[in-house]
């Protein structure tokens, strides 16, 4: 394979909703450009880009694959992602690395939600899209409902560069109003004619073609003045306004498409090679702000985008050259660990296909095996500067679950497993909770965590459970109260002696500690000598205070009192969870001269605490989340009813391109599963994000519950 210089370099990622052709696409453009001889499909499982055993068993795209074709003397790369949110890292990938979108969009179907998802994405990341309306030879193929919900969701953006004749079994031709010729294809293999246009479809031509040229014109001064001395544009000018435009993302150019029959597909690559962006035209920012031109005369530094670890070969690293020329055995160093790397093989890739190269220069596309010591979202460079790009951001997670291996001796081997699972994704995220006692897997829904077990049980041969996750509640107090407690244990030698009195009130934010209580209907007056303060890991404050007055407990043995205090604030006197926001007065107890140590006050400070505790209103409280549903209008009433049903708190609904928008307060106790429930209200139409917001108290009801389910497994215990 040759070297292709930076602008003959395309890189564009597909995008869609699941079911749409993105694959069967991917398929027909490697097939155009003779990478492959013969086209395979997703229901034979002989496609080049879903390749792994499991995308075949749900022939469904899960990964996110990068092909090559060459096409008209330039360079084409792809990325097929999946069209499933439960996947959406690949996707989020890609666009870091690509300089232009291909959106399909089912013809049966229309925007589906899963589209709207996506080209949210797109807009966040800046990218340009070119709409590609796919199975226009499907029986059940709508143009017009097609045209209606893209307009309806893309707006003033869209413009029309084919229309289909017929469509459904019969859809063999279209009008390419930027070429002004009607297309009929001939058989399945991309052969086609060019004919004129016939009279009974010229005016809708050359509506569409005159709303073309103003679409080009409006993106470049010198356009719009030939446009208004002349009233049309040559197709090379409209090439040119439409450039200026999509790089921009002001224009979203739309295209027909059979991607099965490979109809549409030749005119589709054309347009991306002659129109969208070549990589010499985009800049990337580092970490600190500054750009970095995609210049192959500039020091040679790799993003690297995805790992992968495959059998028989170990670890694969894909990336982009950002800069420069990469050649053969040219040695580099990870800006984030400072790891030297010696880049020994570089590949262009075509799914497990893989092509050697000599070289690679800026904005091209590839992959290396088996580099030391290097991970998604780092940088290599090859000179002086110290470049870090900027790293891909993930959306946080939607599904959580606790896992754990079935027999004891796997565990060790999960959690590396786990650990690589995080590396290859990074939507999968991976924690031992210290406090739940449980390791806490998170991922963007309940498909896309039991796609990681089915590998965890076929792949590597580990039986795993996924059991509920516990809820990490906090413990805290409502009002003043006080104990005492004395620890006093004799065994024939030196005994343990201590005595401890203690005052905890809640810690309010902007209400400073007093030194006047009243407790039972007695005043209680306090000497506030000495304050230490606490944030703890777990959220909120402890606030300790000495007050202790004619050396009733030595001042040696106050610090063992602070220990005991904080071992039961780890372990909550209600539930087991952490306790916080917490004022504790030490204001008085005893001693003896041969008994007391350190022991003894530790444990006499930790059972007066927890006496303290149950007397001051104590509150258990919960996480809470913020969630905002997209949801199509004719769901809205169920998904709002299972919300109620969630004891969500619903802040506000709104409208946003033909979909409702619910944001709404949840706790996370009631978020268990909400993907899987959400997917079967919506027949999979509705989406949602959830970030944590805070803790509150829990209802009354709920605190019961938690306290006897907690008794009932300490008496089990």
């Amino acid at each position: 394979m040759k070297v292709y210089p930076t602008q003959s370099i395309r890189n564009v990622v597909l995008i869609g909703n699941t079911k749409s052709g993105k694959t069967t696409l991917a398929e027909t453009m490697l097939f155009e450009g003779k990478v492959i001889d013969r086209r395979g499909s997703v229901e034979a499982k002989t496609t080049v880009s879903d390749n792994t055993e499991i995308e075949q068993i749900y022939q469904r795209s899960i990964y996110p694959s990068l092909l090559y074709t060459e096409f008209m003397d330039n360079k084409l790369n792809i990325i097929d992602t999946p069209g499933s949110d439960d996947f959406v890292g690949g996707v989020i990938s890609a666009f870091k690395v690509a300089d232009a979108g291909v959106m399909i969009i089912n013809a049966q179907q229309g925007v589906e939600v899963g589209t709207e998802i996506l080209a949210r994405y797109a807009e966040k990341h800046s990218k340009p899209i070119i709409l590609a309306v796919n199975q226009l030879d499907h029986e059940k193929a709508n143009w017009e409902n097609s045209i209606e919900t893209i307009k309806k969701t893309f707006g003033k953006k869209v413009v029309i560069v084919q229309f289909p004749v017929e469509v459904g079994p019969a859809f063999n031709s279209f009008v390419d109003v930027l070429k002004m010729k009607m297309y009929v294809f001939k058989d399945e293999n991309g052969t086609r004619e060019e004919h004129e246009i016939p009279a009974s479809l010229m005016d809708q031509a050359e509506e569409y073609h005159q709303e073309l040229a103003e679409f080009a014109a409006e993106n470049d001064e010198a356009l719009m003045e030939i446009f208004f001395e002349n009233g049309r544009l040559t197709e090379d000018e409209i090439r040119k306004g439409l450039s200026i435009g999509l790089s921009q993302c002001q224009v979203m150019p739309l295209f027909c498409l059979s991607a099965k029959r490979d109809i549409g597909v030749k005119r589709l690559m054309e347009f991306i090679i002659n129109v969208a962006p070549t990589p010499d035209k985009t800049i990337q920012k580092l970490k600190n702000g500054e750009v970095v031109k995609c210049d192959v005369s500039g020091q040679t530094s790799l993003f690297i985008y995805k790992t992968a670890i495959e059998p028989h070969i170990g670890e694969v690293s894909y990336f982009r050259v950002m800069s420069g020329k990469l050649t053969e055995a040219m040695d580099m160093v990870n800006h984030e660990n400072s790891s030297k790397e010696r880049i020994s093989t570089i590949f262009a890739v075509a799914g497990k296909k893989r092509e050697k190269l000599t070289e690679i220069v800026a904005g091209d596309i590839g992959c290396s095996v088996k580099l030391k010591s290097v991970k998604t979202n780092q940088t290599l460079n090859s000179g002086s500067k110290e470049w870090a790009f900027e790293t891909i951001v993930f959306p946080p997670s939607k599904f959580r679950t606790a896992i754990k291996a079935k027999a004891e001796k796997d565990e060790e081997k999960l959690g590396e497993l786990l650990n690589r699972a995080h590396s290859e994704d990074p939507t999968i995220r991976v924690e031992y909770s210290k406090e739940l006692k449980q390791t806490i897997l998170s991922g963007q829904g309940e498909h896309h965590v039991n796609i990681l077990k089915w590998h965890l049980t076929n792949t590597h041969k580990i039986e795993v459970d996924l059991i509920s996750p516990k809820i990490p509640y906090r413990e805290t107090i409502t009002k003043v109260a006080t104990a005492d407690y004395r620890h006093r244990k004799q065994s024939g030698g030196a005994g343990q002696f201590g005595e401890v009195h203690i005052l905890i009130e809640p810690v309010v934010e902007g209400v400073p500690a007093g030194n006047r209580f009243k407790v039972d209907g007695k005043e209680l007056v306090l000497n506030l000598k000495g304050k230490e303060e606490y944030t703890m890991d777990w959220g909120g404050k402890l606030e300790y205070y000495n007050c202790i007055v004619g050396g009733s407990i030595d001042a040696r043995f106050m610090p063992a009192i602070l220990k005991g205090i904080m071992e039961k604030m780890e372990e909550g006197p209600l539930t087991g969870s952490y306790a916080r926001d917490i004022r504790v007065f030490v204001y008085d107890g005893k001693m003896h001269p041969v008994d007391s140590n350190e022991i003894s006050f530790k444990l006499a400070g930790r059972n007066a605490f927890k006496e303290a505790f149950k007397k001051a209103g104590p509150k258990i409280m919960e996480p809470i989340y913020n969630v905002e549903v997209l949801v199509p209008s004719d769901c809205m009433g169920d998904v709002m009813s299972d919300l109620q049903n969630r004891r969500a708190m619903i802040e506000g609904m709104s409208s946003d391109k033909g979909f409702e928008i619910i944001k709404a307060r949840v706790p996370l106790a009631e978020m268990h599963k909400y993907s899987t429930t959400l997917s079967s209200l919506t027949s999979g139409r509705a989406t949602f994000v959830m970030n944590y917001a805070d803790y509150q108290q829990v209802p009354a009801e709920v605190q019961d519950k938690l306290l006897k389910e907690y008794e009932a497994n300490e008496k089990d215990e």
